[in-house]
């Protein structure tokens, strides 16, 4: 008959915590892990990006989120999304990626906003937060403004990264530099589709996914466009990267203006600095191409 399991001694006051997280030391010490397990992380969005990131960050031992998303798994999903499967279809995301994060680490501390993040509850959101990640939807133009503008008032840095085509951005926003609305230069008055198109331009000056992606593909209707689960791994790694070296001070940041793309694809690594921010004259060329291609999809977003 086989014995039941029972306890040894040497189980007695073990700390499952250290041993989940043990092959991470020696790239953090043992007294930054413990760091990171006292750390939150506010994640809006738990799609392509914010899903993979969700779960990086659950294994790098960071201890504690608030969670942020109202949609519910489905079929577009599987190509790039952490918690989409076939058991998965028709659940929220947040609880199924809630359910992720705590078989990664049953000790977390999750703060759960099925809501998704809203005016009047984003300050709950976000209040404890030491580093918020911004991965809601493309379109969802409004409640990122919301988000940059609150964490600012809060005193959060803010992470985000687009995956585009095989490649993946870099932009983080410090409470003490350029704002959101200034770097992408929104104005009073502009209607969603024309920061829509000032977002897009923003996000990748340099632009190393325009020679492969088919723009024909993208539908402001059906709010969608090409993706792929590599770029949004590749993303993952960028602002999990950044959130660890934000949380452990490990060094500056490269805040905006300055922009990163990686893009494998190509075999391109790009870094730069938009002085003017998305003002500049190139940047508003490249704005109006990209407007007049899209102009007659315009009417979808109102």
């Amino acid at each position: 008959m086989q014995k039941p399991d029972t306890a040894s001694p040497s189980d007695a006051g073990r700390d499952d915590y250290v041993e989940s997280f043990c092959r991470n030391i020696g790239l953090v010490s043992p007294e930054e892990q413990q760091a990171l397990r006292n750390r939150r992380v506010a994640v809006a969005g738990l799609g392509g990006v914010g899903g993979v990131a969700l779960t990086t960050f659950a294994r790098m031992g960071i201890g504690k989120f608030s969670l942020a998303d109202f949609d519910t798994f489905g079929l577009a999903n599987m190509n790039r999304q952490a918690g989409a499967a076939r058991s998965t279809i028709g659940r929220p995301k947040l609880d199924v990626m809630a359910e992720r994060v705590r078989d990664i680490n049953p000790e977390v501390d999750l703060r759960l906003f099925p809501q998704g993040v809203r005016p009047e509850n984003v300050d709950a959101f976000l209040v404890e937060a030491d580093v918020v990640l911004d991965s809601v939807d493309f379109f969802s133009i409004d409640a990122r403004t919301i988000i940059h503008q609150r964490a600012r008032a809060l005193g959060k840095p803010v992470l985000f990264s687009a995956p585009l085509g095989f490649s993946a951005t870099l932009h983080v926003f410090t409470p003490d530099g350029m704002s959101f609305e200034r770097y992408f230069d929104f104005r009073p008055g502009m209607s969603k589709f024309d920061r829509l198109i000032a977002f897009a331009v923003g996000l990748a000056p340099r632009g190393t996914h325009w020679a492969y992606m088919d723009l024909k593909k993208v539908s402001v209707a059906e709010r969608a466009g090409p993706s792929l689960a590599g770029a949004c791994d590749l993303s993952a790694g960028l602002v999990a990267t950044e959130a660890l070296a934000l949380l452990l001070n490990r060094r500056p940041p490269r805040a905006v203006p300055c922009f990163t793309q990686f893009d494998p694809y190509r075999r391109k690594y790009v870094q730069g600095r938009l002085w003017w921010a998305n003002r500049g004259p190139v940047q508003r060329l490249k704005r109006w191409l990209l407007a007049r291609k899209f102009r007659d999809q315009a009417a979808a977003l109102k």
